[in-house]
């Protein structure tokens, strides 16, 4: 992946601690000036610009968002303006002044229902407010700002913040035994790598110029695709190497574990384009996984 070089002008993170920001300060080196509530609030619509002006950044990656996706259908509102009417104002604001965009979006949509890998052309289908908020999220973006990349990724987990594999990991260092949905598939991302593969974005954005050819729809998720039942088990013999107890962790269906917004069952996606247009790769999930868990197990010893 194309490296970022580190004498340029500021590149703004939104998001504050979450799990993308935090990796992209972690990696993204001195030029990585991230913002969060409550000086920078989708709420407080005036506070977009006045950070804009303040910190003069030559890119934007907005990887904040509405992610509490079951609280999200009782919430609707402060979804939408989390997901949708939030980064429609920014990527406006960044319009007016020549910014390019990188907007993080998700798997969820999707239904779940093609049966293959998704690509960027196919159309949305959400299921959900998180899934709905975020589709409109892309569209209002794009219709608002000619220099946005809409980056979808999915399964996101770190060594830091709340996530799937920190949970399995508690899960499974308290309990002998786990239940782990195993019928819905998808690509688990490390927030580490989909770091990496936006700094590279803007490394090529930066070397070649923005080109038109940038502006639209990719995927970026890890390589390779498995089940929640089969990254918690993944995840847990990963810990098992650190000496953590392996647990019997047995699949259940979806039905099994109700939850009141709908997942969906296969939300696949293809990375392709991000290759073909900029050159990343995402690593395989495997890999990534067994890195994060060693992250985990790094900072308790």
């Amino acid at each position: 992946m194309s490296r970022l070089a580190q004498n340029g002008g500021p590149i703004l993170v939104t998001g504050g601690k979450g799990q993308l920001a935090t990796s992209l300060v972690n990696l993204g080196g001195p030029r990585i000036r991230c913002v969060g509530r409550p000086g920078f609030d989708f709420d407080k619509p005036e506070t977009l610009a006045a950070t804009l002006d303040a910190i003069k950044p030559v890119a934007v990656v907005n990887a904040a968002a509405w992610t509490a996706v079951d609280l999200a259908e009782t919430e609707a509102e402060g979804a939408a303006r989390a997901n949708a009417t939030g980064p429609e104002e920014l990527a406006r604001l960044c319009a007016q002044r020549g910014i390019p965009l990188i907007q993080v979006s998700t798997d969820y949509v999707f239904s779940g229902d093609k049966g293959t890998p998704y690509v960027e052309t196919d159309p949305v289908s959400p299921e959900t407010v998180y899934g709905r908020t975020k589709a409109d999220g892309e569209s209002k973006t794009l219709a608002a700002n000619p220099k946005t990349i809409v980056l979808r990724t999915s399964w996101v987990y770190s060594a830091h913040g709340k996530n799937f594999v920190r949970t399995m990991l508690n899960a499974g260092a308290k309990n002998p035994a786990l239940k782990v949905v195993g019928d819905q598939k998808g690509n688990p991302t490390s927030s580490d790598d989909l770091a990496e593969a936006i700094l590279s974005i803007l490394a090529v954005v930066e070397k070649d110029g923005w080109k038109d050819v940038f502006a639209g729809i990719y995927h970026a998720c890890g390589t390779g695709e498995t089940t929640w039942h089969g990254l918690a088990v993944a995840a847990l013999q990963d810990a098992a190497t650190h000496g953590q107890k392996m647990p019997e962790v047995t699949a259940i269906r979806t039905e099994d574990w109700p939850t009141p917004a709908k997942r969906p069952a296969d939300s696949r996606m293809d990375n392709s384009k991000l290759t073909r247009v900029f050159g990343v790769t995402m690593p395989a999930w495997q890999d990534s996984v067994r890195k994060t868990v060693d992250q985990i197990f790094a900072q308790t010893a």
